[in-house]
């Protein structure tokens, strides 16, 4: 077994990965880095593996000829092969290109039943990484530049220099695919490979070896942060909420790099600096709003800051939820279930309600209901109260956020709520000798 072989099986037993009835995917171009990769694996292990590879489709006959080199190659060597081909319309750009790629790497990991896809990330691509990170004003996490392992993704040529590669694959009598488009310096990294690092290493001809040993001060760096942030999120931190005012106690830096934690999962690449700081203010700026306040993050994400606590919520589809309601019985709509029964049983002038299930006494008013999300001009008279006051007032003096009032369910009779679903009863339905009706509001995946 040769080195990069012998490299590749101790990565394997390093992430204990290395078990028999694993399903291996590949990422698979069928350049040298790939190549390199998948015929090490087919040598070192006996696992099932299958090389996966996206068409792009940027060149035309050039991209569709190097997609039938790779499945000949697998072919050969006796690998199942599996790729698909993006349309053409997709943009042509790196982001979108990498976009595609994970999303279809995600989608095979499913296909395929695996939770286990190697790249083939090599020791220059960590340099060029890091020094594209840099001019992009990156931070300590930044400069940690690929990680050996993230998730489902594994990279065992992390360590290995990119001549130590190519040799393998010359040595191996192995003819990779040569993408034209790597020479095009339009493209980022390719200008840093072609051009700077070389310009780099006429000062440090050491270059790539002193790259990486900054990116390995930084994983250590920040792994002491890590666990310095950590004890200071668990005092903070309570249901997966931040304490406002426990965090505005911290030091601004301590401040951003919760912040950062908290939003950099959701868009790893895109969050700097200056959008960190505008989330930060955002919440200097309402801690002391009792409803709360929220602020976009990224598609889909919003930060919700209000007196008590912090959190990024996921943006909801408001559900059109309306059932009509004029006899006993079961009532179904979407998720949601409500079931009105007649009851005779229960004397309890205390009663007060609480949760999806209430007693009432439905005597006074006519049996024409809907159970439905708020309108505006929705108006409730409180348990206990004489008179009617907004919704609005009602669900501010609960202190339901802002983002929540739109999920909340209510018994309604035109502009008059009844009962608000898990917050309270209205007045004029309370019971006074013994209930007529139990009412129960079920919601499935909730």
């Amino acid at each position: 077994m040769n080195n990069i072989e012998q490299t590749v099986k101790t990565f394997l037993e390093k992430y204990n990965i290395d078990k028999p009835e694993k399903v291996y995917l590949v990422a698979f171009s069928g350049g040298f880095d790939s190549m390199c990769l998948l015929n090490a694996l087919k040598n070192s292990v006996k696992n099932k593996i299958v090389a996966i590879h996206l068409n792009h489709n940027w060149r035309g006959e050039e991209s569709d000829e190097e997609e039938q080199n790779c499945k000949n190659f697998c072919q050969k060597i006796r690998v199942d092969f599996y790729g698909e081909k993006l349309p053409d319309n997709t943009p042509k750009t790196e982001t979108e290109a990498r976009n595609a790629r994970y999303e279809f790497f995600e989608k095979c990991a499913k296909k395929f039943g695996t939770d286990i896809i190697f790249t083939a990330h090599n020791k220059n691509d960590n340099s060029e990484t890091l020094i594209y990170r840099i001019t992009k004003g990156t931070g300590i996490s930044g400069l940690c530049s690929i990680a050996p392992q993230r998730g489902i993704y594994y990279r065992p040529l992390l360590e290995t220099e990119r001549k130590y590669i190519e040799k393998y694959c010359f040595d191996n009598n192995l003819t990779p695919n040569n993408d034209s488009s790597n020479s095009d310096k339009i493209h980022k990294r390719n200008l840093i490979r072609s051009d700077i690092l070389p310009l780099l290493s006429k000062i440090n001809p050491n270059i790539t070896d002193s790259l990486n040993s900054l990116i390995h001060c930084a994983k250590e760096e920040e792994h002491i942060i890590s666990e310095y942030i950590k004890l200071i999120e668990n005092k903070i931190l309570k249901e997966g909420k931040y304490k406002t005012k426990d965090f505005l106690k911290l030091s601004e830096p301590v401040q951003m790099r919760i912040i950062y934690n908290l939003v950099t999962p959701l868009v790893p690449q895109d969050y700097d600096r200056l959008r960190i700081q505008t989330l930060l203010n955002f919440i200097k700026d309402n801690n002391t709003s009792k409803s709360g306040k929220i602020c976009s993050v990224t598609t889909g994400y919003n930060l919700y800051v209000c007196e008590k606590y912090f959190e990024l919520i996921q943006e909801k589809k408001s559900e059109n939820i309306s059932i009509k309601i004029n006899k006993t019985g079961e009532y179904k709509n979407g998720r949601v279930t409500v079931d009105i029964r007649e009851c005779n049983s229960i004397s309890d002038k205390t009663y007060k309600p609480s949760g999806r299930v209430v007693f009432v006494d439905l005597s006074a008013v006519d049996f024409d209901f809907e159970l439905r999300t708020r309108k505006d001009g929705d108006v409730i008279q409180p348990y206990g109260m004489s008179g009617h006051q907004k919704l609005k007032k009602y669900l501010n003096a609960k202190k339901i956020p802002n983002h929540k009032k739109d999920e909340l369910l209510f018994l309604a009779q035109g502009n008059e709520i009844l009962w608000s679903v898990g917050l309270g009863l209205s007045d004029k339905i309370k019971v006074k000798t013994k209930p007529t009706h139990k009412i129960e509001v079920k919601i499935y995946g909730n």
